[in-house]
């Protein structure tokens, strides 16, 4: 039997290399011959580069940015085995958890450590970027971003503006003499999971507003600015940003990279599992193992588990997924290509023992699977020869 495990990290405690090679150890105790495959996979969020680094090959950097209040802070990027390839998570320089629940307010932070993570995968003569851009704390539209690239806001009075989500309004025009000329030879390819437009009931202000820490009169003015700025980039480019499917995510950081860069965006789980080959290997599989730390009814909408399921369903292949925890709502998954679910904790615990013990609950799981899967095949001979 060939077994493909294809699942994301388990946040806080696990990679998604590292879950997976649990469970495949906890199935080798039971089904000695079974050929593992482990195959990690994310979504553009959290563990995408270890994850990308881990499939693939590749090396991790670290370098001295900012954080989304300006502060000074080492995060890291990878750079893929073949050398020109970076990958970067923006929740490492721009990320919500960067800061403490009392710092959190759009109005005030900024992309700024992000453009410098890009700057340096420049520097080590990357051509190509994957940018994953889950979990900002941001809602500037990229302006930060493009201000460590070299890009200038000069203000209505002519000073020089470093761009948080309170100010865009403030921005007069952009000056992008000295904008870093990379960029135009430089593939990037932004990986979203969400299809909110920039604006709107539905946009980057309304919807992840108050989850980033605003208010409801900051939800107005973030509003407001977006639309400006989206405006300006208009003015410079001829291309509308403000209902662009995908354009909220992580504040509407892409715009400003697809207005001046030589940027795409597109589905973060598609995206890395072409880069993984996940497809091919799903094909090859007689059985998939997908898994995450929760599954729930949210699962459905675009999680990384979900994206293993479409490609389950496609080449008609059984997929059982794990999680750390089931939630409610999960009974509309198994029409979407999930034939078991399930979790790995087996007794009462509490969320610290759960997150240490992640190694063993995982192995331990692994082999209930081998169990099932031993107890299936008993079955199946004994049909056969009656």
């Amino acid at each position: 039997m060939n077994i493909l495990i294809a699942s994301d990290s388990f946040k806080h405690s696990l990679s998604s290399y590292e879950a997976g090679k649990n469970l495949a150890g906890g199935i080798k105790k039971i089904l000695q011959e079974a050929e593992m495959i482990v195959s990690p996979i994310a979504d553009g969020g959290e563990g995408t580069v270890q994850a990308l680094t881990d499939a693939i090959g590749g090396k991790q950097i670290e370098t001295q940015v900012h954080d989304p209040l300006m502060r000074k802070i080492t995060a890291s990027f990878g750079i893929l085995g073949d050398g020109v390839t970076a990958v970067i998570e923006m929740a490492s320089a721009s990320g919500i958890e960067l800061l403490t629940p009392e710092e959190r307010n759009p109005l005030h932070t900024t992309t700024y450590g992000t453009g410098e993570l890009i700057k340096a995968a420049l520097d080590h003569n990357c051509s190509r970027i994957i940018l994953g851009i889950g979990g900002s704390a941001t809602i500037d539209a990229g302006a930060g971003l493009l201000a460590a690239l070299g890009a200038k806001f000069p203000g209505s009075g002519k000073e020089t503006i470093l761009p948080t989500g309170g100010n865009l309004n403030q921005i007069h025009t952009i000056d992008i003499n000295e904008l870093d000329h990379r960029l135009q030879s430089t593939h990037l390819r932004i990986g979203t999971d969400v299809d909110n437009p920039l604006t709107g009931e539905r946009g980057a202000a309304a919807v992840y507003g108050p989850q980033k820490g605003a208010g409801p009169q900051d939800v107005k003015k973030l509003e407001q600015n977006l639309n400006k700025y989206a405006d300006l980039l208009n003015g410079f480019t001829g291309k509308q940003f403000h209902t662009l499917p995908g354009a909220g995510s992580a504040g509407g950081l892409a715009i400003s990279l697809m207005a001046f860069a030589n940027a795409g965006m597109e589905s973060g789980f598609d995206l890395i599992a072409e880069e993984t080959g996940l497809e091919a290997r799903v094909k090859h599989a007689d059985l998939v193992i997908t898994g995450e730390g929760k599954i729930d009814r949210q699962t459905a909408y675009g999680k990384t588990a979900c994206g293993v399921a479409r490609l389950a369903i496609k080449y008609n292949k059984p997929l059982i997924a794990v999680a750390g925890t089931v939630g409610n709502g999960t009974d509309e998954l198994y029409n979407m290509g999930f034939d078991l679910i399930l979790p790995i904790i087996e007794s009462p615990v509490n969320l610290e023992t759960s997150l240490r013990e992640a190694p063993n609950l995982l192995e331990n799981t692994g082999m209930r699977i081998g169990r099932i899967l031993k107890l299936n095949d008993r079955f199946m001979k004994k049909d056969s020869s009656s």
